[in-house]
């Protein structure tokens, strides 16, 4: 169990976390503190020292360098980046989109500190499987199979510029936890039609 951190210690803690997003759960158990009240108080002296930045009620970051993604995914939980985002970076899509796609339990845009964060809504079954999510890092993100079938179970009809960076081993063995038989058919489409033109 945590032992409670000691005066003066509180904010060092914070600084030496590889964490570059803090929500105040987080903070509270970084902290040994179970209730949230003195861990808020103390949040909001960091902020108007200067310390700490509030950027949207409830996250707080070291500094204006903090990870978007990993900002991202602590709006909404559980959330992972996926879509035209981790496409994009794959090289599957050529079109440039500045805000940053996420799967969430709901669908929602949000503007926060001038950067665009577009929640796509998936099932919530499929959302907490893990299959296809790299969770080594701050943040949860889709692999590029994921991301590629999370894409076909949102937009029917989408258009991929490029599906060769595509494991499709992989993409057959993530498509079962949509369970979705139109969606598997879909897919097998999109590989028949890549094998077809390659």
């Amino acid at each position: 169990m945590n032992k409670r951190s000691q005066k003066g210690e509180y904010l060092d803690i914070l600084l030496r976390s590889k964490k570059t997003i803090f929500s105040t759960k987080d903070v509270a158990l970084l902290w040994g503190e179970a209730g949230g009240g003195a861990s808020q108080v103390r949040l909001n002296y960091y902020v108007n020292a200067g310390k700490l930045i509030r950027i949207r009620r409830g996250l707080y970051a070291k500094d204006k360098n903090y990870d978007k993604y990993e900002f991202a995914v602590n709006i909404l939980r559980p959330s992972y980046i996926s879509f035209e985002t981790v496409l994009g970076s794959a090289g599957m899509t050529f079109q440039h989109y500045s805000q940053i796609f996420i799967a969430s339990y709901v669908k929602r845009d949000i503007v926060c500190d001038g950067q665009e964060y577009t929640f796509r809504k998936i099932n919530k079954t499929i959302l907490i499987n893990p299959a296809g999510i790299d969770q080594d890092r701050e943040y949860s993100i889709a692999s590029k199979e994921r991301a590629f079938l999370d894409t076909i179970y949102r937009s029917k009809n989408y258009y991929f510029d490029n599906l060769s960076p595509l494991d499709w081993n992989k993409v057959f063995e993530i498509v079962p936890i949509y369970n979705n038989k139109k969606m598997s058919k879909k897919v097998q489409k999109y590989y028949e039609d890549y094998k077809a033109n390659k």
